[in-house]
């Protein structure tokens, strides 16, 4: 107890955790809790498919109806307005209240959450902290990403595993060790909601988690009870009192990815090198500063040849390190989205197709169904993107380019304007201000049509648009190439906040009023 400074615990005070939420954290905003999940479908590659991967949700949506007419023929559709989804970051403290340990490692690493499933997990550094030290984590994260944490001694013994999930807002993390974690091994996890990012789960959070982990011959078991817990080593003048019953997120507790009452395993042959290597091994440790924070995007990009699953492919032989959209193809790649071809080339300044961006589409976003599916006439019964193309049909995504024949012309190559505009119309961007304001930024903005000039003016001022190399020039009737369309979808992500932002310089940023009332950018 002695462990623990007075002014710490002036301020660890605010953390009783006196009534426990068990909100499940898929329902802890209404507009997340209406969203509707599609079953994932994985697309066989074939013909021009370009090696594309297993799908990946990752947008929500509200749905209004309406009517339009489809082929001469009036349907009910309906509107998805999309929802993005909740910015989240945490700050990790960890504790020893009995013990005399003075240094541990924490290994931290991502399982980021898109939709009803997780990517593989991927590495985030090694951390070398005093006990009472704090780190937080920032930009990128978001609600229901679950952070692992693999705990090792100064002399790289594994003594602690635990995970827990991005809430709300920020997220205060604390670990508590156990007085002797080498003999012990036995974390204690709790955590809540911090509004005001001060490091301490909010006085009167509604959301909060206390629950303990036993490791156990390089498995871990996330515990239901703390009955046979010798608690008082994990409670202090400050700590919360150790509850009988552990309290878990609801996606903790039930579903594909619940933990509770399981032993899994650490380790796992398909880690990135970067988990699987001793501590300072492979990786040089972080030793903490002073109150440190560390962005995601920063730390994925740090560690990205090194910290993705065994078996992705994250670089490519024509993609060089300075290439102005590497880190969009790159961070694609590591969630599954698209891949290279079997020679480890990208090929970036190959065109595509309106099947191949069905595809990828169909990969990157989840939407509810907003009208019904058309047989379009040119799409056999087999074609290798029959499932994407109908898929994003009904999700809102694309025109009929042939109303009498009903054909979707799908090895037709795709201009920026045209990636653009099924974007804009598919996600529903919404814009606010002048359209001519917005579009000044463009030098070619007089060669973009009336019926299109709304939809690039709520794309662009959503930050999705990104142009190569020539900032100012649109160049809508450009044919696009897999890299930009690889930003173009890579931006609509980071604007859902589904993604970290990676900031380029050839990305469009939104003219915004000054306080004069001039536009500035």
């Amino acid at each position: 107890m002695n462990t623990i400074d007075m002014s710490i615990l002036t301020h660890f005070r605010k953390v009783a955790i006196a009534a426990v939420s068990v909100i499940g954290l898929s329902l802890t905003r209404s507009t997340l809790a209406v969203s509707h999940l599609s079953a994932t479908v994985e697309s066989k590659p074939n013909g021009d498919s370009q090696q594309l991967l297993a799908q990946k949700p990752t947008r929500e949506a509200v749905d209004t109806d309406s009517t339009t007419t489809i082929g001469g023929e009036t349907v009910t559709t309906t509107t998805a307005t999309t929802v993005k989804r909740e910015k989240s970051g945490f700050t990790l403290y960890i504790w020893q209240p009995g013990g005399t340990i003075s240094e541990v490692i924490a290994r931290v690493s991502i399982k980021d959450k898109h939709g009803n499933r997780f990517n593989k997990e991927r590495f985030l550094g090694d951390y070398k902290y005093k006990i009472k030290q704090k780190a937080k984590f920032v930009n990128g994260l978001k609600l229901g990403d679950r952070i692992v944490v693999r705990l090792y001694d100064t002399q790289n013994r594994l003594i602690g595993y635990t995970e827990f999930a991005c809430l709300p807002c920020h997220t205060a993390v604390n670990l508590i060790l156990s007085a002797n974690p080498i003999q012990y091994q036995v974390v204690r996890v709790f955590y809540g909601v911090d509004h005001n990012e001060d490091s301490i789960v909010d006085r009167d959070a509604t959301i909060s988690y206390d629950y303990f982990t036993r490791l156990n011959n390089q498995k871990v078991t996330f515990l239901e009870t703390s009955e046979n817990i010798k608690i008082t080593q994990y409670q202090a003048a400050g700590f919360s009192n150790v509850a009988k019953t552990s309290v878990y997120p609801v996606s903790f507790r039930e579903g594909d990815f619940a933990l509770v009452g399981k032993s899994i395993s650490t380790v796992d042959s398909n880690l990135a090198k970067a988990i699987t290597a001793l501590p300072g091994t492979l990786v040089q440790l972080t030793q903490l500063s002073n109150n440190p924070t560390y962005q995601l995007s920063q730390l994925l990009s740090k560690y990205r040849s090194i910290g993705v699953a065994k078996g992705i492919q994250v670089t490519f032989s024509d993609i060089s390190k300075d290439y102005w959209a590497k880190d969009y193809i790159a961070e694609l790649a590591a969630m599954e989205i698209i891949e290279g071809f079997p020679d480890g080339t990208f090929r970036p300044n190959a065109p595509v197709t309106r099947a191949q961006l069905a595809t990828l589409l169909q990969k990157t976003f989840i939407k509810s169904k907003i009208r019904p599916a058309i047989a379009f006439r040119d799409i056999p019964k087999g074609y290798w993107a029959e499932d994407a193309i109908r898929g994003t049909y009904e999700m809102g995504f694309f025109t009929i380019l042939d109303l009498d024949r009903k054909n979707f012309n799908p090895t037709q190559k795709l201009t920026r304007l045209d990636v653009l505009i099924t974007l804009a119309k598919g996600l529903n961007y919404k814009f606010t201000g002048s359209i001519k304001d917005i579009l000044s930024i463009y030098n070619d903005a007089s060669s973009i049509k009336s019926e299109h000039r709304n939809f690039i003016a709520a794309i662009t001022e959503n930050g999705v648009v990104v142009n190569f190399p020539n900032i100012k020039l649109l160049n809508g009737k450009k044919v696009a190439t897999r890299a930009e369309v690889c930003a173009l979808l890579y931006r609509a992500m980071v604007s859902a906040g589904e993604a970290a932002d990676f900031p380029s310089k050839y990305t469009i940023e939104p003219v915004k009023p000054d306080m004069t009332g001039d536009r500035r950018r």
